[in-house]
């Protein structure tokens, strides 16, 4: 049984965010599926534990919720990470949490970054914003990341096609890795180590 995660940071309950990662999730099951692998897509909308990740930031302590969304990471064999585009760069929610996650918790896995925003001029923001971050994070980076303008819902051909090529470049980096799904001895950030922390 392959396990994926889908991590949204959209603040409204349907957003471009999770609704592009739902799409994504959906891409990816049936690319498995084509494979013979059978497939549990979960989601995480980074809404619902705003703040708690708050909460942690200022006492360095992770709530019942936040300890729960860390294992749900730990349990995928692979993450879809979709944010929407804040002041020309990745939510200050999505970066919250990956902050909260520590180092150890992405070392090895792979992970799909994808991004909305109103314009296709915000579509480098997976670039020099995204695939830093998790490439610091020591995460295995899908080659086919996918961003998502306003006018590409309209014009849904050309991004369901897309959303199709990152789901089977992902699933084919899913299969050929094995994250470690099962050491418990990874550290959530103390964010008092942070700078100004």
């Amino acid at each position: 049984m392959t396990e994926l995660l889908v991590v949204s940071s959209g603040t409204g309950a349907n957003s471009s965010s999770r609704l592009l990662g739902t799409r994504l999730g959906e891409a990816a099951q049936a690319a498995l599926a084509e494979r013979g692998s059978s497939v549990v897509v979960n989601h995480l909308e980074l809404r619902t534990i705003a703040s708690d990740l708050a909460n942690h930031l200022v006492t360095g302590l992770p709530s019942a919720k936040l300890e729960e969304a860390f294992a749900q990471v730990r349990a995928a064999d692979g993450v879809i990470a979709v944010t929407g585009v804040y002041n020309g760069s990745y939510t200050g929610l999505f970066k919250l949490f990956f902050d909260a996650l520590g180092r150890d918790l992405m070392r090895g896995r792979p992970v799909l970054p994808a991004a909305t925003g109103g314009t296709a001029r915000h579509s480098l923001v997976i670039e020099y914003a995204m695939v830093p971050l998790f490439y610091y994070l020591r995460a295995l980076v899908s080659a086919v990341p996918v961003f998502a303008a306003t006018a590409d819902w309209g014009a849904s051909v050309g991004l369901d096609a897309r959303i199709e090529q990152a789901a089977e470049v992902f699933v084919d980096l899913v299969l050929s890795s094995h994250p470690d799904k099962t050491d418990p001895s990874f550290e959530v950030s103390d964010f008092s180590t942070l700078p100004g922390g």
